[in-house]
């Protein structure tokens, strides 16, 4: 089946030297064509070109759409969420709203207990259907990509729970989602801290790879939560079931677990609100995705992560939405591309470097998303006429997206 995307004004986030990952000054590249077309091939990008590539006798395409002068993007990945949650936590808002902050709330049992709670009354069919509601409302908005984690289950059971749901929105979905088992994102309610860690490495890591359940292993390695020897512990068990570590550091304070992360080769570490220069340096040569989440640090009003000062030291940065109940509920993309702009003085093309290919990256998927590259999944989307790439983070809250395809097909 051939589909010809025609009529594109500007078709943006070409990559042809086959880079996984761009890196320091090499994110303020993004690769274009202008007056162009695209050509799908069993879901797969086939080709593109400029209008005077076209051959004569076009490509006997079995559909075409006209992109009626719009740009073309490759889709939104977005490799930070914890899309699978009960409810909401509007009442935690205002008590943000009057000065507590995400610790005193995590402290008087709000937070990530508050939605273990709500979970574990919650039918997997319920949570299901909840989820899907928020896995369709991201791809509405331009996500092909996508990371869900566990973690607001915080018992085996309601841990599998999640991961099952995880694995029927794998099944249901046109996106590309991978799973990642969060079980140490807070203590469990009746346990102590040495306890809850025994029941994650001894009970919960192995039967989520006995179920081949999770594609990842996260740990909430910050200030209150677990520490790096924690996290040290869980990884080794991890790694025995194959899960790849994508952690949590630096969100609250740098106590110590961005160097544990990098020594057990995470594929991302994420948050780093609180990132100290003098780790840098050990990103360095490794091939770890430092990961901002810009939607967080406004939800909470927190200090935005150095990814301007990241860049500048030639590391590479993935952006993602942090999608949870309770310190960034929502998805959208563009308005995390935005932030990365107006917060962290990203550039345009660096902030949808960072959203695409580099959040590919950070997700282990680059090879085949993230980028409009021969050989790649057709995940794009098609704009309304816009003046360039930067008005898309310009024009902040403005719907621009006309039409969506994922894996060549409209969605």
């Amino acid at each position: 089946m051939r589909l010809l995307v025609s009529n594109i004004g500007l078709l943006a986030g070409v990559e042809t030297a086959g880079k996984l990952r761009l890196q320091g000054g090499e994110m303020k590249s993004l690769g274009r064509v202008n007056n162009a077309w695209l050509l799908v091939e069993d879901g797969r990008i086939a080709a593109f070109g400029g209008i005077g590539s076209m051959p004569a006798d076009g490509f006997n395409a079995d559909n075409e759409v006209d992109a009626n002068g719009g740009t073309v993007l490759p889709s939104w990945c977005d490799p930070h969420t914890h899309i699978v949650y009960a409810g909401s936590r509007e009442g935690e808002f205002v008590d943000k709203i009057m000065g507590l902050s995400y610790a005193e709330i995590a402290r008087r049992g709000g937070g990530i207990l508050n939605s273990a709670d709500l979970l574990h009354t919650l039918s997997e069919e319920e949570l299901y259907r909840q989820a899907m509601c928020r896995a369709e409302e991201i791809m509405r908005k331009g996500t092909g990509c996508v990371e869900i984690k566990s973690g607001y289950g915080l018992s085996t059971a309601d841990e599998l729970k999640m991961l099952r749901v995880i694995s029927r929105i794998k099944d249901d979905v046109p996106m590309r989602v991978v799973s990642t088992f969060l079980g140490a994102h807070a203590v469990g309610r009746g346990f102590s801290h040495d306890e809850y860690v025994d029941v994650v490495v001894d009970e919960m890591i192995p039967e989520v790879g006995r179920e081949r359940l999770a594609d990842y292993v996260d740990v909430f390695c910050d200030e209150g939560f677990f520490t790096p020897e924690d996290t040290d512990r869980i990884l080794d068990a991890a790694d025995k079931w194959g899960m790849k570590p994508k952690i949590h550091v630096d969100e609250l304070a740098a106590i110590g677990g961005l160097p544990v992360a990098v020594k057990h080769g995470a594929l991302s570490v994420d948050h780093l609100e609180n990132m100290p220069e003098a780790e840098f340096g050990i990103l360095k040569n490794s091939g770890t995705m430092p990961t901002v989440l810009p939607g967080t640090s406004f939800f909470l009003n927190m200090p935005y992560a150095p990814a301007r000062k990241m860049i500048d030291a030639g590391l590479g940065v993935a952006v993602a939405s942090d999608y949870n109940p309770g310190s960034t509920p929502s998805g959208d993309m563009k308005f995390v591309v935005s932030l990365a702009c107006i917060k962290m003085r990203l550039l345009p093309q660096e902030a949808v470097n960072a959203a695409t290919l580099n959040a590919a990256y950070a997700m282990g998927l680059s090879r085949d998303y993230g980028s409009i590259t021969v050989g790649k999944a057709a995940n794009f989307f098609i704009t309304e006429p816009i003046p360039s790439v930067d008005y898309i983070p310009y024009a902040y809250t403005s719907p621009i997206i006309s039409r969506i395809f994922l894996n060549g097909k409209e969605v």
